[in-house]
């Protein structure tokens, strides 16, 4: 898998998680500080399960709502997120790279020490030449983060390391 698409699997990940720019819808809990393992298993689609790691602190999963919020506002026309008995539902209408996907997204877990999205997605073009697929990321706490790594560091498959707080990279990266 190319970085290019790699990235893009983890933004459309990262859009998956933000919060909704309508100030009446639930704002989702903050992680747990420390080293979050993130395996991400997609179904009706032939790129392979990825796993990455994710460091992070109050500060970092904070600016991550205030930084892809605004991109969040430019790609979504539609951004729901609700609290319900067992966590959140969350339902998006998103246009990338030209191509319109709508997607609906079940989360549970604590935050504490580990959580599940389950998202289902349809685009009316495609990406791959899959236009239905079928994406879960089951999110694990491991601990305090590395003495090599800073908030905000993901580290993904083959050791490719990017820092949250370089979001403009991976707008740069979403086709146009």
């Amino acid at each position: 898998m190319t970085r290019q698409l790699r990235l893009f699997v983890l933004g459309s990940c990262l859009l998956a998680l933000m919060p909704a720019p309508d100030a009446r819808a639930v704002e989702m809990p903050l992680r747990k500080p420390g080293l979050w393992e993130m395996k991400l298993v997609r179904t009706g689609s032939p790129l392979p399960e990825m796993t990455m790691q994710h460091c992070t602190d109050e500060t970092t999963d904070k600016e991550m709502s205030t930084t892809f919020s605004p991109m969040s506002k430019e790609v979504c026309s539609k951004r729901d997120i609700q609290q319900t008995a067992t966590g959140y539902v969350s339902d998006s209408v998103c246009s990338v790279g030209g191509a319109s996907m709508t997607s609906h997204s079940d989360i549970v877990g604590d935050f504490n020490s580990a959580y599940t999205i389950k998202t289902t997605a349809h685009s009316d073009r495609g990406v791959a030449g899959i236009r239905d697929t079928t994406m879960t990321i089951e999110a694990k706490w491991l601990g305090a983060c590395k003495p090599d790594q800073k908030p905000g560091d993901i580290v993904m498959p083959g050791g490719f390391k990017l820092n949250i707080k370089d979001a403009e990279k991976l707008k740069a990266l979403v086709p146009k």
